[in-house]
């Protein structure tokens, strides 16, 4: 298997851990709050990775420097994006965060043309439009189930995936400076930090840390917080930077549509949520999208 193919196939698996994981945040919001799910999950991330650097005996070299360079990349993803991407999914549906979430490539593509100088061609222009459309006609479709009235949620996801956006950007250059395990585990650490800094002290100051871990009592709970920490933010920032260090970001970024389809499929598989003709419309337009986009960006990297 080429190093492109490899690349494309972790972007794949990077979708599908993706779009599950709206379905399970929705799971851990029901029994703690969205900054007590962020600490709990980064706290999981951080052990599973400190486990990985002993059973494989790694050993990694970080100063004072490079934290100061991978910090600006972390309080993207995982810190802004995880963030908003919660306050979000406490106020809208899973499937409607995940389609408005298709906005990544939008920006991605014009953060990318200003501060990356990646030329997207016309045919990558149509493709990653087409894929965009899919989401937009699902999202127009089904405006009768969804909660589309909450400004302030679809806001904090749009915000999310501007955040997401810009570290496809920014990490384009730092994944050809450091190894994918020291920029994994700066970034998993820093969310640790931040997210238990926030969250403890918040139930000090109230006088409830036993609250804090009262969530890991209900098994649903401890399921999705173990989702969300291995595989969600662990795996998943892995899987992200490695694709950025072969892939450009415009081409990483549509692979955010794929996950659009698996949330809707996670929903009517898991949530018995009701499933459309619209909703196969959709998906078939958002995967020739991606597909067409990667495609012709594969053409122009041969000829070039």
């Amino acid at each position: 298997m080429t190093v492109k193919r490899k690349a494309y196939l972790a972007a794949i698996i990077y979708a599908f851990v993706i779009g599950l994981s709206f379905m399970f945040v929705k799971v851990t919001l029901t029994v703690a709050s969205p900054i007590d799910t962020l600490a709990h999950r980064f706290t999981i991330a951080l052990i599973g990775i400190v486990f990985w650097i002993v059973i494989t005996q790694n050993k990694l070299k970080i100063n004072k420097q490079d934290v100061a360079k991978i910090l600006p990349l972390a309080l993207l993803y995982p810190i802004a994006f995880f963030t908003f991407q919660v306050l979000g999914l406490a106020r809208i549906s899973s499937t409607e965060a995940g389609i408005i979430q298709a906005t990544i490539p939008i920006f991605t593509l014009v953060l990318a043309s200003v501060l990356l100088r990646e030329k997207a061609t016309r045919e990558q222009i149509i493709f990653i439009s087409l894929s965009v459309f899919g989401v937009i006609y699902m999202l127009f479709m089904n405006n009768g189930s969804a909660s589309t009235g909450n400004l302030i949620g679809s806001g904090f996801i749009l915000l999310s995936a501007g955040a997401a956006s810009l570290y496809n950007v920014l990490a384009r250059k730092l994944t050809k400076q450091y190894s994918l395990l020291t920029l994994t585990y700066v970034m998993t650490l820093c969310g640790f930090v931040i997210f238990n800094g926030v969250a403890i002290g918040n139930h000090l100051i109230h006088g409830t840390l036993l609250q804090f871990f009262r969530p890991f009592v209900h098994v649903g709970f401890v399921i999705a917080i173990l989702y969300l920490g291995i595989l969600s933010s662990l795996v998943t920032s892995f899987l992200s930077n490695y694709t950025l260090s072969i892939l450009e970001a415009s081409n990483m970024s549509v692979f955010s549509n794929f996950a659009t389809l698996i949330t809707i499929l996670a929903g009517v598989i898991f949530l018995q949520e009701t499933f459309h003709f619209y909703h196969l419309i959709g998906g078939i337009v958002i995967i020739i999208g991606v597909i067409g986009t990667n495609y012709f960006g594969h053409r122009r990297w041969h000829n070039e």
